[in-house]
């Protein structure tokens, strides 16, 4: 009885949870604001009652990321007209930008064409088709929500995996398959499927196996590639973003990073680790076989030209490319070349025509963005003025404000607002310095062993919190501690940002990962399994990325000057950063 009586009462605790963090954790953080120098301690206090609140998520999170508009002005940390401005910087417009034109991109399905252009040249071997999976996820995520790149592939995904295998729930049947009178009676759920018969049950159960295993390696490629895709591009993910902001907020000085610069840099590195996430989770699953590049007729030839013909057919379904799309893809391609050549670095960019420090990336994608919003989604015709038959129907523009609305994620702007206020409240209140001093043990550590450290610890503290959260309760930390040990703070900034999209073990990480669990066919242990190495590959990635061609193209062995505080003028421009 008594033991009933407790997990009845555990029961009630866990389903008033939320609130019960809202009222103990701002109580329990209150010895800070006695036992610590008096603005430091109060700045503290609101990071980690944020930190708890983003973890936890007993608030939204964007309800979350508006409380220091209350409690900074209300604690004497900062004052409103110095908070209020952070919530909408350039780099949100630059955000809010990328949002647009990937609202416009699903409204007119361009997105999708792509998708299975992309998926007909790689064809349909199950290694090729992953690769092809990746590839096109990871290309989407560069410009569209990850969240949405993989919500529109999973179903791509489905229909391909049907056409090759047939339904899944007769195929996890057929992996049961124990004795010869029951794999007589499963047999004919195989046998559309093969130019050769199967005619024992270990046969069906070890070709069943093997389809449920390559099943399983293209829904898990999809919400990874999408993770390591939207690294690429500074409005791929918010963690991007928050750098750049943060950066501006901390180094005013520093313009190395940009639109461009970053591609140059990201690029590659997204190149390079989606090949090895590929290769892994081909070998994992199954797709990597003597049949990888060879034609060879056996028994699953059938099944994968139904497949290519199920591509075929969608795309047919498509259509040729209408006006809309045309300009869509225009304003795209023109969207994504003039951000990359403003001031790419490595040469002179457009931006030199205006005034110096004048036009910004959120410029250029807000210039962009706005003509969609008058230009026509269908051809405009002469004769229509002068045709009095002709339909007076309704201008349509390639995109109107009740769509992109409803569209982009507000919540997420708010966000990464939240995210630049607490930067500036630690910056102006002393708090990251602070915490900066106590991180002499650190100073020991060499820098490139330390880059892997911390890539590695956001990768696992991502795991559990929201990567946006994440990287704004870390980064201002980072930046002091690369300052207090005399290494150029990009050395360490960049590959925090990086790690922190690399949540691949959980389901709850990120809402790619929640959407392809959400379809019952994978099990927690396949995402721990292939995380796992995955976290490892994006690490040794990110820490080749940032001693080799990250090095070259931000000048990492040396510690910057736009790095020092402006009443110190330092002898020498070397850092203790020992390549």
């Amino acid at each position: 009885m008594e033991m009933e009586t407790i997990s009845t009462f555990a029961k009630k605790l866990w389903c008033v949870k939320k609130q019960l963090i809202l009222f103990l954790t701002p109580l329990i953080l209150l010895p800070l604001l006695f036992g610590l120098p008096e603005k430091e301690g109060k700045c503290l206090y609101v990071v980690l009652l944020m930190a708890v609140f983003w973890c936890t998520e007993a608030l939204p999170l964007a309800v979350t990321a508006m409380l220091p508009v209350c409690l900074f002005p209300t604690m004497g940390i900062l004052p409103s007209k110095k908070v209020c401005p952070q919530y909408f910087l350039d780099t949100n417009f630059l955000f809010l930008s990328g949002l647009v034109m990937a609202s416009a991109i699903e409204e007119w399905g361009l997105h999708r064409r792509i998708a299975l252009k992309v998926l007909k040249i790689v064809g349909v071997k199950p290694a090729w088709l992953i690769l092809g999976m990746m590839i096109t996820s990871a290309f989407l995520s560069m410009w569209l929500s990850n969240t949405a790149t993989t919500a529109m592939m999973l179903p791509i995904a489905n229909a391909i995996l049907e056409s090759l295998f047939g339904d899944l729930d007769t195929l996890k049947e057929n992996c049961k398959v124990k004795d010869e009178t029951e794999a007589r009676v499963k047999l004919h759920a195989l046998k559309h499927k093969q130019t050769e018969p199967l005619n024992t049950a270990e046969e069906i159960r070890t070709e069943s196996e093997y389809q449920m295993k390559v099943w399983k390696g293209f829904l898990i490629c999809i919400p990874y590639a999408a993770s390591i895709g939207g690294t690429a591009t500074l409005t791929g993910t918010a963690p991007n973003l928050i750098l750049i902001g943060q950066l501006k907020s901390y180094f005013p000085e520093c313009d190395l990073i940009n639109f461009g610069s970053w591609f140059a840099f990201a690029f590659p590195l997204m190149v390079f680790f989606l090949i090895l996430g590929w290769l892994w989770i081909s070998f994992l699953y199954g797709g990597l076989n003597t049949r990888l590049c060879v034609k060879k007729q056996d028994e699953r030839a059938q099944a994968e030209a139904k497949a290519e013909a199920v591509i075929d057919e969608d795309y047919r379904k498509l259509g040729p490319i209408n006006f809309a799309e045309g300009a869509i893809a225009f304003f795209f391609i023109l969207f994504a070349v003039l951000l990359f050549t403003r001031d790419p670095k490595f040469v002179t960019g457009w931006s030199t025509f205006f005034n110096k420090g004048y036009v910004s990336d959120a410029t250029t994608g807000v210039i962009i963005v706005s003509i969609l919003f008058f230009f026509p989604s269908q051809k405009p015709s002469l004769s229509w003025w002068f045709d009095s038959r002709a339909p007076n129907t309704p201008y349509v523009p390639l995109l109107s404000w009740k769509k992109a609305q409803e569209c982009v994620p507000w919540n997420i702007i708010l966000l990464l607002g939240g995210g630049f206020a607490m930067a500036k409240g630690c910056e102006e209140s002393g708090l990251a310095a602070w915490i900066g001093a106590y991180l002499q043990p650190i100073a020991q550590v060499p820098p490139a062993v330390a880059v892997m450290f911390i890539t590695a610890f956001l990768a696992c503290f991502t795991e559990f919190a929201s990567n946006t959260a994440t990287i704004i309760i870390f980064l201002p930390v980072i930046a002091e501690l690369a300052m207090f040990v005399k290494v150029n703070p990009l050395y360490f900034m960049i590959p925090a940002t990086t790690g922190c999209s690399f949540a691949f073990m959980l389901p709850v990480s990120t809402p790619p990962n929640s959407i392809a669990f959400a379809s019952g066919h994978l099990l927690v242990k396949d995402m721990v399994k292939t995380g796992f190495v995955m976290n490892i590959l994006g690490i040794l990635s990110v820490s080749l990325a940032m001693n080799t061609w990250g090095r070259a193209m931000f000048s990492l062995e040396t510690y910057p000057d736009w790095a020092r505080p402006v009443n110190i003028m330092p002898p020498t421009s070397k850092s203790h950063l020992n390549f």
